[in-house]
């Protein structure tokens, strides 16, 4: 494959753009390719070379790429308008349908983006507790503000520091970390910062690292240990949302939170974020309490026809439980790639999502770390040059979408196969 159109679209854009991205992720070394265009799951580049997708926005596009029935309602939203500034009925709508496939999601408010969904969350569960401190995991992704862009200190207690330059001690020092799969750990910071704590923010499955699953029982322990210590609990499912289920991890694994958080799948490839939860939380949300939260593009109503279209979609196919059949093939044959290399490698995954991790499997962030980035990256560009795009990163999950055949599969597996022999 050649990427001229690429390499010199990357030039351009570094004394333009910084890193020559709108976001850090898609800083592919030595350069990103530039995509052109999409359909089913398949990428175009800007010079002509096809790729299977396996990425998909890093979630998002579970029906694939410019699926017919999300074009349409967006067409018809078009000559009916794309922007109010006033309530829409489709947000009232939406909002019935979420709530009765999220029951813990009593009330909700939509937002434009995952980040501001789990920022409001955390503001909900601080101004409704009158409570400072947050626990979030270890390598648990929540967005790029200030009270999530935190790192770990040296022990499961310690204050965390800053993540980012930009980022105050102060608020810095309201965040603790602890490690997935670690209950020992996480009930001696609830009891080191008794009456301190407004909740814990976690992804059910760690999205952003792998995935890493949860031990068994793990999420239900989670879930007891909060409510034993007054602690409120926040699920970020903006990537498991609709994904494992369409009732997200929490029905998927039986765990009831107070809030949640929502994005990806639910705006249809467009723009949109979720936050909801209990009525006695959420009701304290201005304009009703003295939480606030606004927003010019809040409830979209572009973002809401290609949310329902593809709900309409989801339950008319049943595409969950064929892609969560497919998602069970392409793990059982990588693990057989895998086991008859001899590599040591792992395949993780659950439903639609996977990953080949280079080292045993991970129960955690520091596990996960301890595997070879510099290898994957070089079997990266290898799959790349197969015409196979998985995730750049070690630490990112890949996804299948309802487009991708089974002959598509089975082509990809070759790639696999072929590039872990190198």
């Amino acid at each position: 494959m050649r990427f001229d159109s690429s390499i010199k679209l990357f030039d351009d854009a570094r004394a333009l753009m910084p890193g020559g991205v709108s976001s850090p992720v898609r800083a592919i070394s030595p350069y990103p390719f530039y995509t052109a265009r999409a359909e089913g799951p398949y990428l175009w580049d800007a010079d002509g070379n096809r790729l299977i997708d396996y990425c998909l926005a890093y979630g998002p596009m579970i029906l694939g790429h410019r699926h017919p029935a999300i074009a349409r309602a967006v067409a018809d939203q078009l000559q009916k308008g794309w922007l109010y500034g006033t309530p829409s009925e489709l947000e009232v709508q939406m909002a019935k349908r979420i709530s009765g496939l999220y029951p813990s999601m009593q009330m909700m408010r939509f937002v434009s983006s995952g980040t501001e969904a789990t920022m409001a969350a955390i503001r909900v569960a601080r101004g409704a507790t009158g409570k400072n401190k947050i626990i979030k995991i270890e390598g648990g992704f929540h967005g790029a503000h200030d009270s999530v862009l935190i790192k770990a200190g040296s022990g499961a207690t310690t204050l965390g520091i800053p993540d980012s330059l930009g980022v105050p001690a102060d608020t810095a020092k309201n965040t603790l970390q602890v490690p997935y799969n670690d209950l020992d750990a996480l009930e001696k910071v609830l009891k080191s910062f008794a009456g301190e704590t407004a909740c814990l923010i976690m992804e059910p499955v760690l999205g952003n690292i792998g995935p890493v699953l949860p031990a068994e029982g793990y999420l239900k322990a989670v879930r007891e240990l909060t409510r034993q210590h007054d602690v409120l609990l926040i699920f970020d499912e903006v990537i498991t949302g609709f994904r494992l289920s369409l009732g997200g991890a929490q029905k998927y694994y039986g765990v009831t939170p107070d809030l949640t958080t929502l994005g990806k799948i639910i705006g249809g490839g467009f723009p949109i974020g979720v936050f909801g939860g209990r009525s006695d939380l959420i009701s304290q949300v201005a304009p009703s309490g003295g939480i606030y939260q606004a927003g010019t593009f809040n409830g979209s109503p572009v973002s809401l026809a290609a949310g329902m279209a593809t709900l309409d979609t989801m339950e008319k196919e049943k595409t969950i439980e064929k892609l969560n059949a497919v998602g069970e093939t392409m793990r059982k044959g990588l693990t057989e790639i895998v086991e008859d290399l001899k590599l040591g490698y792992s395949v993780v995954g659950i439903a639609s999502m996977f990953k080949i991790f280079f080292g045993p499997e991970p129960q955690n962030y520091a596990e996960a770390l301890r595997c070879d980035k510099v290898g994957y990256l070089a079997f990266f560009r290898r799959m790349l040059e197969k015409g196979i795009f998985i995730t750049p990163s070690q630490f990112e999950t890949d996804f299948i979408s309802a487009a991708h055949s089974q002959e598509v599969i089975e082509t990809t597996l070759e790639a696999f196969s072929s590039c872990l022999k190198n």
